[in-house]
Order: structure tokens, then sequence, then C-alpha cells
């Protein structure tokens, strides 16, 4: 048996296992579990009725200016001026999309795919890119709005440091495989 089929089966078991420990353990403690799931699951619904607002907003707005052209336009404008930087033009819409939407920064990746190939120096450098990055705004409105965090301090500019450390890393890892 492969480590690929170890894998596969392990993950195949993992969160059965994890949901029977976590039944097993409130059992242990005399605590009613259903009670505890279903009141979770209310505070859940609440949490999503909350948010909504926001996911739909930011849905819209990126697919109004994916279907507009912009992100195309904003891609060649600043593919000029990152190409000294080896920057291809099509992966700066992702860097920019998946900052607000993973969901719309995959539609641009299909693209990429459809055009280049998965197995190609910009398709692999697009895999990178969607894998070590965040969607730092959609997190950062999600999150802080369900816990009514109004001060978010020094959350976006580390937010953005670490988004940029993770495309400078993809850039990095590409550029050793591909030379």
């Amino acid at each position: 048996m492969n480590l690929a089929n170890v894998l596969s089966n392990f993950s195949n078991i993992i969160i059965p296992l994890v949901i029977f420990y976590i039944v097993a353990t409130g059992i242990a403690n005399k605590v009613n579990v259903y009670d505890e799931f279903l009141e979770g699951a209310g505070d859940g619904m609440k949490t999503v009725v909350g948010i909504m607002p926001t996911l739909i907003g930011l849905m819209i707005a990126v697919g109004v200016l994916r279907a507009s052209g912009f992100l195309d336009f904003l891609g060649q404008l600043l593919g000029r001026i990152l190409v000294s930087f080896s920057v291809p033009a099509p992966i700066i819409p992702v860097i920019l999309i998946k900052m607000f939407s993973s969901s719309a920064a995959t539609g641009l990746v299909l693209d990429i795919f459809k055009t280049y190939g998965p197995d190609s120096n910009i398709g692999f450098l697009t895999s990178l890119i969607m894998s070590s990055t965040e969607t730092i705004f959609y997190t950062m409105s999600v999150y802080f709005l369900a816990a009514k965090v109004k001060k978010t301090r020094y959350t976006l500019p580390g937010a953005l440091i670490a988004t940029l450390a993770g495309i400078v890393a993809s850039f990095w890892i590409v550029g050793s495989i591909f030379g």
C-alpha cells in the first residue's frame, strides 16, 4: 500500500473519529451532547444570517468587477509595471481577487488552467498562490462581524504582509523548480 492510499484512508476516517471523540468526551463528562449541538447550531445559524449581507455584497462586487472586464484591464495595467519582476499578467487578477473571494479566484484559476494548462509554469504558480494566500477581506469581515470586533488594529497590515510572503514564496518555489 503506498503513502497516497494510506493518507486517503486516514482522511476518510479522521472526521468520524473526531466526532466520536467529542461525543464520548461529552457523555463521559455527563453533558447533554445533543442539546449542546442544537444550541451551537442555532448560534451558527444566527451568525450566518448576520454575515449574509456582507457575503452577498462581496460576491456581487467581485462578479461586477470580473464581468465588466475591469480585472483584465487592471491585470494588463499592473502587468506592464510588474513585468520587470517576472509577474505574468494573468496572475495579477488572481492575486487581487483572492484577497476578497476564494471562489471567484478559483474561477480565474480555471480560466488560467484552460489557457495555459495546470502543469505549466503559470498554472503551477497560480496553484501555489491560491494555496499560500488568504481571503483577507472576506475573513476579516466575516469573523470580525461575527465577533463584533470594531478595532482591527494590526490585522490588515499583518494579513497583507503574510499574503505578500506567500506570493513571494510561490514565485521562489516556481523559480527553483522551473528555473
